[in-house]
């Protein structure tokens, strides 16, 4: 049986894509450098800022990709033109900013147009953000505005500390917000159907093919609409544990730290 021809290859970035430095390795961007010049359309799928995405991209030379961010909230081309966005209302933000968490072991933050705001110094998430220099601005966000959020994250030191984080969101905004976990200590809150899947559909009306031409990788619980929609979902060997058993007939390959989206990218696409 021949292999399925697809038209774009759907990543996810952290755990995925990225090796376990939060980098992209050389042999990834060879790969998928190679993969445009054969006519194969990269689409970056993240809950990162389409700021840190761009380097990335900047690194791959890449010409034709498409960022989708904040778990789907916007979804812009290489120049960083806006394709797509669904922001959080602002009344829901205000009442989101006063959710009750620990400030010893979770810190709240925010991504909106105008950048990444976060409730107190955590040098250690610079090590997320390498490539870009993408940095926080600290703010009180009893006082902060609540214009153009694309999500509002709660990042907890262990995955305990969200425990009641989420029970509160669940019981408080089930029912007008969308509340997934991208990583075991993150917990992310975007507006009510925002998700990578949903704005890959969104992107996929302007062009000539449909999901079943996509083939996506991802690790988190945040990628579940992605690979259950497209014509081949991929899990990583490194994801989360609930994303396994909430995907269970999807296919899984190697870990990011050996750059196996690539590999497996380079066998499917026959790229040597």
């Amino acid at each position: 049986m021949p292999k399925k021809l697809f038209r774009a290859v759907v990543s996810d970035l952290d755990g995925t894509l990225l090796n376990e430095h939060h980098m992209i390795g050389d042999f990834t961007i060879d790969t998928l450098n190679r993969l445009e010049q054969n006519g194969v359309d990269i689409i970056l799928a993240t809950g990162r800022n389409h700021t840190d995405v761009s380097s990335i991209l900047a690194k791959i030379g890449a010409e034709r990709a498409v960022m989708i961010t904040s778990n789907g909230a916007r979804v812009r081309d290489m120049a960083g033109n806006l394709i797509y966005s669904n922001s959080l209302p602002e009344d829901l933000v205000f009442e989101l900013y006063k959710t009750p968490f620990d400030d010893t072991k979770v810190c709240l933050n925010t991504y909106q147009d105008e950048g990444w705001f976060i409730n107190k110094e955590v040098p250690a998430l610079k090590k997320f953000h390498q490539d870009s220099g993408f940095m926080y601005e600290v703010v009180d966000f009893s006082k902060h505005h609540a214009r153009s959020v694309e999500k509002i994250f709660f990042i907890g030191k262990t995955p305990e500390d969200l425990v009641e984080v989420e029970k509160y969101l669940r019981e408080h905004f089930g029912d007008r917000a969308t509340i997934v976990y991208s990583t075991l200590s993150c917990l992310e809150v975007m507006n009510k159907n925002v998700s990578k899947g949903d704005a890959l559909a969104h992107l996929l009306t302007q062009r000539d093919y449909g999901l079943e031409d996509c083939i996506a990788f991802g690790d988190g619980m945040n990628d579940v609409e992605m690979l259950s929609s497209v014509g081949r979902g991929c899990i990583m060997a490194n994801a989360d544990e609930r994303l396994k058993q909430a995907c269970p007939q999807l296919e899984q390959i190697g870990s990011n730290q050996n750059e196996s989206v690539a590999k497996y990218i380079q066998l499917q696409f026959g790229i040597k």
